[in-house]
């Protein structure tokens, strides 16, 4: 490795200018945009105290992580909702109030052939 890319893979360029702060958006040697470390010997160093200076570099201090307390139910009753039609944004639960009984088919070709015969004997007559 040359002295100037210590602690860098072969390949990338050494920044280039003053760079300010943890580093700077540059063009690796194919075009794609990479980061570019400042010339900082902590932060380019290949182990774990450079992995945690790296991370510490680039936290926003005043980001905080806030858990939320919910209480109330997340999934709300949407009772237009079947008949509206879905709306992935604002579905909700699509429940029915009830299920309707179903409908005995033995029961109901039995009385379709009984309708037939009373149809049949009604125009003999």
């Amino acid at each position: 490795m040359a002295a100037g890319n210590k602690g860098k893979p072969p390949g990338q360029k050494p920044p280039t200018g003053k760079v300010e702060g943890p580093g700077r958006v540059g063009v690796d040697d194919r075009g794609n945009k990479a980061w570019e470390w400042a010339p900082d010997d902590n932060l380019q160093a290949e182990d774990s105290v450079g992995t945690a200076e790296r991370v510490r570099a680039l936290v926003d201090p005043s980001l905080t992580v806030v858990d939320d307390d919910r209480t109330e139910d997340p999934i709300r009753s949407n009772p237009k909702g079947l008949n509206r039609g879905y709306n992935p944004y604002n579905s909700g639960a699509l429940g029915k109030q009830g299920w309707k009984k179903k409908k005995n088919l033995k029961e109901l070709s039995k009385w379709i052939e009984l309708r037939k015969k009373v149809k049949d004997n009604s125009s003999e007559k």
